[in-house]
């Protein structure tokens, strides 16, 4: 009998999704290397590091809550909901 594959949901968007990512609720650089961490799908991680600062992810947006509810982040959750993308290209280097 085939074992039933393990489900696995995006703790910010929710969505089902192949892989997973660990985010560093604050981020190593930081000081969160041995911190929390949320398990999230790709876009949303890639998305999080174009939208916001490490410095803004490790004092403003450290929780999945305050990441969810952050006004820069509500239009993209509305728009990757619905999405079957798994991935999207990693564009951090081009950052500020």
């Amino acid at each position: 009998m085939a074992k039933k594959e393990e489900q696995l949901i995006c703790e910010l968007c929710g969505r089902e999704v192949q892989y997973l990512t660990r985010h560093h609720l604050v981020p190593r650089e930081e000081g969160g290397r041995y911190g929390a961490t949320a398990e999230l799908c790709q876009p949303c991680h890639s998305t999080l590091h174009l939208t916001f600062s490490n410095r803004e992810l490790a004092t403003l947006y450290n929780s999945i809550p305050a990441l969810q509810e952050a006004e820069d982040m509500q239009k993209y959750l509305k728009w990757v909901r619905n999405k079957r993308i798994e991935r999207i290209s990693n564009r951090r280097s081009r950052r500020r």
